[in-house]
């Protein structure tokens, strides 16, 4: 009886240190390798951060961003803003996030605004999602929800 409890005992610790094991060595995600892609910067807070465009729910952006269409995306809720002007834009007008790692609303998903100047209104260098907010309740620009959600993972936040 001894025998069996100590050779009953041996398999349950080998298995919960195979289990430790697995858990603290992490995913296996496969060999890893290096591949160019397309970086972008946009603005977060006066500073400017790079993002990836990996997946979009708008068929005509996918294309043009050459990026993938996903319709899945598109129904999710809540995601923070990414700000786009169209139209006139002060010079070196670049999207604006309303987030970033680090925040407790980050997240990879955005919510596309389009932001157009109203007629008259000398445009402005937009840096910050609450500047963008602030002027919107002025009156001196529009936001419009696009209903586009873009996948655009920040991969480096900028100082």
């Amino acid at each position: 009886m001894p025998r069996r409890i100590l050779s009953v005992t041996a398999v349950m610790l080998a298995l919960a240190a195979g289990a430790t094991s697995a858990a603290t060595r992490g995913l296996l995600l496969g060999p890893a390798s290096t591949a160019k892609t397309r970086a972008f910067k946009a603005y977060y807070d006066g500073h400017k951060d790079t993002f990836l465009v990996t997946d979009v729910s708008s068929k005509a952006q996918a294309t043009t961003l050459k990026a993938n269409y996903s319709a899945a995306i598109g129904r999710v809720k809540r995601a923070p803003a990414q700000y786009f002007v169209r139209g006139a834009a002060a010079k070196g007008q670049l999207s604006v996030f309303g987030s970033e790692p680090g925040e407790s609303n980050y997240n990879p998903l955005w919510e596309e605004f389009f932001v157009t100047w109203k007629p008259g209104v000398k445009p402005v260098l937009l840096v910050k999602d609450d500047q963008i907010k602030s002027l919107a309740k002025a009156n001196k620009l529009t936001l419009r929800d696009a209903h586009i959600v873009l996948n655009a993972p920040i991969t480096k936040v900028g100082k």
